[in-house]
């Protein structure tokens, strides 16, 4: 029993190691680039560089503007995701707690619409809202991202919700709570596992995320981060240095609010499942 205990832990060593070699090895590709210059990384994309230039990193960050670019994301990141998650609980809490013929159909309706592709609706979203003068707004970006973020949410808030015995809000309720109090004082408190784990689903993906913005976003003062680094393509040529190094000034944040928020997210997660 105690060897197969040992040739299990092997396998599942090896196997997790391969796995982790797969994600890694294209961010060490890309941090090593991004010290190269072009002919380098051109004739030789895999090796080493021959000296660790900072010259990528200064031009990349005055040609990204950097500064504006990491505001214009992190402001946008954290109002939707903010937004998201109060709408989208609260949203849910009503569903289950008012479980009428119409809300079942309403919550029908958000859970089918998580099926429609974006970029089957991308070109009249375009349209209209450039007809009534929202484009290049980031407030417009926010209101998007709140609009197609909120399906998901909503949807596993609902489950969540569910679980909740309704007791502990009749008591707050006999105790003299609103139904706003008893929401944030009792049920928002117990849904934050829920929260940590939407919270972090929706920052890796409006942090990330190019298509949109850059149908919205047309001024170059209202740009993203993912956005700016589109600055390093030329008509016909490529600056690659450059571009490694604003890719890696680009995901860098995140990774280091993934890095000290780790604990929280598992803990969020390991709860949620238990719940």
């Amino acid at each position: 029993m105690t060897s197969q205990k040992a040739v299990s832990f092997i396998i599942k060593f090896i196997v997790l190691t391969v796995v982790l070699i797969l994600f890694i090895v294209p961010f060490v590709f890309l941090l090593i680039n991004s010290f190269k210059e072009n002919i380098a990384i051109t004739s030789n994309p895999l090796s080493l560089p021959e000296i660790f230039n900072m010259a990528n990193y200064v031009n990349a960050f005055d040609k990204m503007n950097y500064v504006d670019a990491f505001t214009n994301s992190l402001v946008i990141t954290v109002l939707s995701v903010l937004f998201i998650s109060l709408f989208a609980a609260m949203t849910a809490h009503y569903f289950v707690r008012n479980n009428t013929k119409f809300n079942q159909y309403t919550f029908m309706l958000m859970v089918a619409s998580m099926i429609i592709p974006f970029q089957a609706i991308m070109i009249p979203l375009v349209k209209i809202y450039g007809s009534l003068d929202l484009l290049n707004n980031k407030w417009s970006l926010i209101y998007m991202y709140i609009g197609f973020g909120s399906s998901l949410a909503v949807f596993i808030y609902h489950g969540f919700v569910k679980s909740i015995p309704k007791e502990l809000e009749e008591a707050a309720l006999i105790d003299g709570c609103t139904r706003i109090q008893t929401f944030f004082r009792i049920v928002f408190p117990v849904l934050m596992p829920t929260t940590a784990t939407i919270s972090i689903l929706n920052v890796l993906w409006i942090w990330n995320d190019f298509l949109l913005p850059s149908l919205i976003l047309v001024d170059p003062e209202q740009r993203t981060l993912p956005l700016s680094t589109y600055n390093f393509y030329g008509t016909y040529t490529v600056d690659y240095g450059p571009l490694m190094a604003s890719l890696v000034l680009t995901i860098f944040p995140i990774i280091i609010i993934y890095l000290f928020a780790q604990k929280y997210i598992i803990q969020g997660v390991m709860q949620g499942s238990i719940k």
